[in-house]
């Protein structure tokens, strides 16, 4: 069976990732960039390593439980692998380079009203939406 995104499933993906990123911040004092959490389960481990594999962990298992719904997760690209590959290491450079990911910034850094967040937030999309339009109709 496959569901098509409707506006009350991304509201409810919307709240859960509302719901997330604000119990984080309230339990951990911490923002939920994914950039961050994951960097922070890099050697040299620290004492804040259990709760960041238990959220990339939890990002995982989502995936895992959708599916065991009966519900499919449609991927589909006609994109080389290794051009996949270099995007998302300049997507990962860009986050180093940055402060930040797309989650820390638009998701929390805009929810408290962050300029540099907002400044971040708006030359990421900005960017995204250059690059589509430059792969899909230039190149």
């Amino acid at each position: 069976m496959t569901e098509e995104i409707t506006v009350l499933s991304a509201l409810a993906g919307g709240a859960i990732i509302g719901l997330a990123s604000a119990l984080l911040l309230f339990t951990h004092n911490r923002v939920a960039g994914i950039s961050g959490i994951a960097a922070g389960i890099l050697p040299p481990w620290g004492a804040d390593s259990g709760w960041r594999l238990w959220f990339l962990a939890g990002l995982i298992m989502s995936g895992l439980l959708y599916r065991l719904t009966g519900n499919a997760i449609p991927v589909q690209t006609d994109t080389p692998l290794i051009l996949m590959a270099v995007a998302g290491l300049l997507v990962g450079y860009g986050s180093r380079l940055g402060g930040g990911c797309t989650s820390g910034h638009g998701v929390c850094g805009i929810a408290k009203l962050s300029v540099r967040s907002i400044v971040a937030t708006l030359i990421f999309m900005t960017t995204a939406g250059l690059s589509v339009y430059l792969v899909r109709h230039v190149f």
